[in-house]
């Protein structure tokens, strides 16, 4: 499975949770995800408030057990912080500091301006970084506290959920592409094991995606996987995935390179 697949979320979290506020919650969550790798700083606020209010939502449903899909964040944080309300959370601070880090994250749509300090940083961008690793947060409760499913399932889709977005690679029905050019091979390797994630890929399939030649692949990889590189590891499957180095090079060189 490459990464963790929005089906298989949708799958393990609905039920507990209302099906249709378990996709818009996703969406959104993938929508704020994909607009800060893109860098458009601005809009990832408001990205990040509409996740809130879905969050919220849902969080109210759970703690109250009634389902809205419409009603408002501030009704939905104040039942859940409302000590005298009947609550179905247990423990309580679990749902309480859900909706805390909300209430931050929903005030930034209205309250932060665009007022800029250089040409090349500004609070938009100091901003959405703080927005979107609130949203992470939420996300990985969210998981944490509604997953039905495999425990071990819920803790690997945590550990992803903290992993880039790769734009770069495309699926078409069965075939998986990396739809850069310039790409050098070892590039071309770590950005589609980054996408592999915890699985990681066999050698053909690497080739496969990375359309590299098998001499091409077999060079990469050793050198990859040397021990003064250590960025890639083959699994007792045969596999190949990202060490933690890897995933650094990916996060602090890369990141660029993962977009279209």
């Amino acid at each position: 499975m490459a990464l963790i697949e929005k089906q298989r979320l949708l799958a393990e979290l609905s039920p507990p949770l209302d099906r249709l506020l378990c996709t818009q919650l996703l969406d959104e969550f993938v929508s704020a995800e994909r607009r800060f790798i893109q860098r458009d700083w601005e809009p990832s606020q408001l990205d990040g408030g509409q996740f809130a209010e879905v969050a919220g939502r849902i969080v109210y449903c759970v703690d109250s057990g009634n389902v809205s899909l419409s009603k408002g964040f501030d009704d939905c944080a104040k039942y859940v912080e409302n000590d005298t309300n009947t609550h179905k959370i247990i423990p309580r601070h679990d749902a309480l500091h859900v909706i805390r880090v909300l209430r931050t994250v929903y005030k930034f749509r209205s309250q932060r301006g665009a007022v800029h300090i250089s040409p090349t940083y500004t609070p938009n961008h100091m901003d959405s970084k703080l927005v979107i690793e609130l949203v992470r947060w939420v996300m990985n409760e969210m998981l944490r506290l509604f997953w039905r499913g495999d425990r071990e399932v819920a803790a690997k889709a945590i550990r992803e959920l903290l992993q880039f977005d790769v734009p770069a690679v495309g699926v078409f029905e069965d075939k998986i592409l990396v739809q850069r050019t310039d790409l050098t091979a070892d590039e071309e390797i770590l950005i589609i094991l980054h996408y592999g994630g915890e699985h990681g890929f066999s050698r053909s399939k690497i080739g496969q995606a990375a359309q590299l030649s098998p001499p091409s692949v077999t060079k990469s990889l050793q050198k990859l996987s040397a021990p003064d590189c250590r960025q890639v590891i083959q699994l007792s499957n045969g596999n190949y995935r990202l060490t933690d180095l890897g995933s650094r090079r990916i996060r602090e060189n890369l990141a660029s390179k993962l977009l279209l």
